[in-house]
């Protein structure tokens, strides 16, 4: 009796989790994942001294108009280790997505941007680097090379351990100097340490060369020369925006930088 009740409540169970399957498939089935003409999903890269809270006002206004959005937490330990944490965003994603990077930010998507789900690149006061090149290759051949004329922002950072910082005042003085001086120390108090190695790690399959890309150029920028962002944009071919505003242009002008994002999801 004992082995018959047993076998009975098995069954039972069996049927159960057998119609759970069924109902789950016919959701999927009329529910795809994925559908032809939805919103791709937008993943927000951040840069060097920030964290993710930098799209803080960019995503609600990307969310406002029916976008998902996820903002990745940079460790800023290494290249590897960036586009790790940016690739594994992706897998989470069902459907397309377009991936936007802020400054360092860049070197990471033109990197991590080679998954196939990935629709378009949006550099936001960016490095866009070449097969090969790293942050501190494109900035010996501006700044030392060509003599491009450098800005200030980061001429006198502290080391720590081999980890970079910004000091409170260069951060309100060249970082975000078109936001209220407090909003730029509490930016100077949640900056992420990024690792030294971070700057000479090389690329080596731009994304670029097999995206459609959107550039935002930040006029007022003290970190990253405007001047090189202009040529990083013409060089990557991509379709570009002047806005001006400082290096962290997505928390001063987050409304423009936003409507870049929205004509980058657009694109057939």
């Amino acid at each position: 009796m004992k082995t018959t009740n047993s076998k009975l409540k098995i069954s039972t169970l069996s049927a159960f989790f057998l119609l759970v399957l069924i109902t789950f498939t016919g959701f999927a089935q009329q529910n795809p994942a994925s559908k032809e003409g939805e919103k791709p999903t937008v993943i927000l890269v951040h840069g060097a001294f920030a964290d993710g809270s930098s799209w803080s006002k960019v995503i609600p206004i990307l969310k406002n108009q029916g976008y998902q959005v996820i903002a990745v937490q940079n460790p800023l330990t290494s290249l590897n280790d960036d586009v790790a944490t940016v690739e594994r965003a992706i897998s989470e994603v069902k459907g397309k997505v377009i991936l936007v990077g802020h400054s360092w930010g860049g070197a990471v998507i033109t990197q991590a941007g080679n998954n196939d789900k990935v629709k378009a690149l949006v550099y936001v006061a960016a490095y866009a680097p070449s097969e090969g090149q790293s942050i501190d290759s494109i900035s010996r051949e501006a700044y030392v090379e060509r003599k491009v004329p450098n800005v200030p922002g980061f001429t006198d950072p502290v080391i720590t351990d081999g980890y970079i910082q910004l000091k409170e005042e260069a951060i309100v003085k060249y970082f975000a100097q078109d936001l209220p001086v407090q909003e730029a120390k509490n930016l100077a108090a949640v900056q992420g340490r990024f690792h030294v190695s971070t700057l000479t790690a090389k690329i080596t399959i731009p994304a670029w060369k097999n995206k459609p890309s959107f550039f935002i150029i930040a006029d007022n920028d003290q970190i990253i020369s405007p001047q090189v962002e202009a040529e990083m944009a013409k060089k990557i071919h991509a379709t570009t925006y002047h806005i001006p505003a400082s290096h962290v242009v997505m928390l001063s002008k987050p409304a423009e930088v936003a409507k870049v994002i929205v004509k980058a999801a657009g694109i057939k």
